[in-house]
């Protein structure tokens, strides 16, 4: 083992770790505001207690996201300075708008939503949240467009050895980009949509243990609502999700063909390709039809492709890591599937009687039970979807143009990787207890209740009315 393989399993764990805070800050935020929003639209006072809620737990989540996001770009340049000055002059764009445009604007309207729930006017504190989320989609989509940039680089060119950027909006409307920002988005929302009905179940069946609900009130209680509107925010990024996923895959057989061919596990360009769901199990022509859309064409395998980059850039192995890349694709298909199917069964669940359409169903114990057992399964499908892109990927860190080993700090020991990934990987787990403990401690204590609004000042008409009432001799 070398200081490469240290600092990639670093970059990797330090990646993992942050990406678990990622995609629940963006859903999560979207969820805060809608909620947020039906209480300004309705006055409804459980819209402003999930609001609350469910808001401290975005606050929670979205610290510790930025703490663990800062280790990301130091890493640059301690373990990847030959990468960073590739790079930097294309980064320094999307990357540079990340941080001044959609962090700022994220991170200002947040302070002013976390503060101003008694010194701003109602709409005006409505507005900062969603400013927030436009700011924290925004911050993704800037990220994603750097990322994209790796896997099929485009507006730039090589000069002196490094990579000048000509065209910052080739750069930024990348056709890689423009699929996975909705792929990743749409998995963020399914993330969270999967997040919050575990603790609706949790709920549910914790109302239930208490009897706090009778037969006739168990669906008329204040989870339904948060329930329901994970099911179909769920359901609807999920269909996001597949067909973005369908366009990323037909990128890859033009982009990134390794990539392809190791996650379907197919060792020699194939006329009519089968997809395998697992080994031994094939589907004629199917993966032919999924990546062109003709059952007949051709599709290269990572034998064949091997040999051409050899000759084409070298003797090296260009292959990734075949079993990672093969079954982190299927574990994320089967996770997410299996997520989505559970929000399907929810809305159907949950729906409204026909015979009395005021009077919700009930949620079933069991089905509030399978909520809350099923909240690893969309985390783990959007880690293996990463790993199934960034490992997919090597040997390069930049597709065609910069190689992982090429990419590394020639001045950095395997020592001095090895005490970083090992102060790093023990603060992420003091960090994770640390979260794991408040996100508990606030989901058992449940919504606090909210204090009466202070009453209205009275406005000039009705101090001029309480004046003509007044005897005109009083002092």
């Amino acid at each position: 083992m070398d200081a490469l393989d240290l600092a990639r399993w670093q970059f990797g764990v330090t990646t993992v770790y942050h990406f678990l805070f990622v995609p629940l800050t963006i859903g999560l935020g979207v969820f805060v505001a809608g909620l947020q929003t039906a209480w300004h639209r309705t006055g409804k006072e459980h819209y402003l207690r999930l609001t609350r809620f469910f808001g401290k737990i975005f606050l929670i989540n979205f610290a510790m996201g930025v703490v663990t996001g800062i280790v990301q770009e130091f890493q640059f340049g301690m373990n990847w300075s030959e990468y960073s000055v590739f790079v930097g002059d294309v980064f320094g764009a999307p990357l540079a708008l990340e941080a001044l445009l959609a962090f700022f604007l994220e991170s200002t309207f947040l302070g002013l939503w976390i503060f101003g729930w008694d010194k701003l006017p109602k709409r005006v504190h409505l507005a900062t949240i969603w400013a927030a989320v436009i700011g924290s989609n925004l911050s993704a989509y800037f990220i994603l467009a750097a990322n994209a940039w790796m896997k099929h680089p485009v507006g730039y060119e090589v000069v002196d050895g490094k990579a000048r950027m000509t065209d910052l909006w080739a750069v930024l409307t990348n056709s890689a980009a423009l699929a996975q920002v909705p792929h990743v988005v749409g998995a963020a929302f399914v993330v969270a949509g999967g997040f919050v009905l575990a603790i609706c179940g949790y709920q549910v069946l914790r109302e239930r243990r208490a009897g706090q609900s009778t037969p006739a009130r168990r669906g008329a209680g204040i989870w339904r609502t948060p329930m329901r509107a994970a099911l179909v925010m769920t359901a609807i990024a999920g269909v996001v999700v597949a067909v973005s996923g369908d366009t990323s895959a037909k990128l890859l057989y033009e982009q990134q063909p390794m990539k392809l061919a190791a996650a379907e596990g197919l060792r020699h360009d194939t006329a009519g390709a089968p997809f395998s769901p697992v080994p031994g199990v094939e589907v004629p022509m199917l993966l032919s039809f999924l990546a062109t859309n003709d059952p007949d064409a051709v599709v290269q395998g990572t034998e064949d492709l091997q040999a051409r980059y050899a000759r084409e850039f070298g003797p090296a192995d260009y292959r990734p890591n075949l079993p990672v890349v093969f079954w982190s694709f299927r574990v994320m298909i089967v996770f997410g599937m299996a997520t989505v199917a559970l929000s399907v069964l929810g809305l159907w669940l949950t729906r409204r009687r026909r015979r009395d359409p005021d009077a919700p169903r009930a949620v079933p114990a069991w089905f509030a039970r399978a909520c809350l057992l099923a909240l690893p399964l969309p985390t783990v499908a959007m880690i293996s979807g990463w790993l199934l892109s960034e490992i997919g990927r090597q040997p390069w860190t930049v597709q065609g143009e910069l190689l992982t080993a090429a990419s590394v700090s020639p001045g950095v020991s395997l020592t001095e990787v090895a005490v970083s990934l090992a102060v790093f990987t023990a603060l992420y787990g003091a960090l994770a207890l640390a979260e794991a403990v408040l996100i508990v401690r606030h989901v058992k204590t449940g919504p606090e209740p909210v204090s009466p609004a202070p009453p209205a000042p009275p406005s000039r008409d009705d101090e001029d009315a309480a004046a003509r009432l007044q005897p005109s001799l009083m002092y």
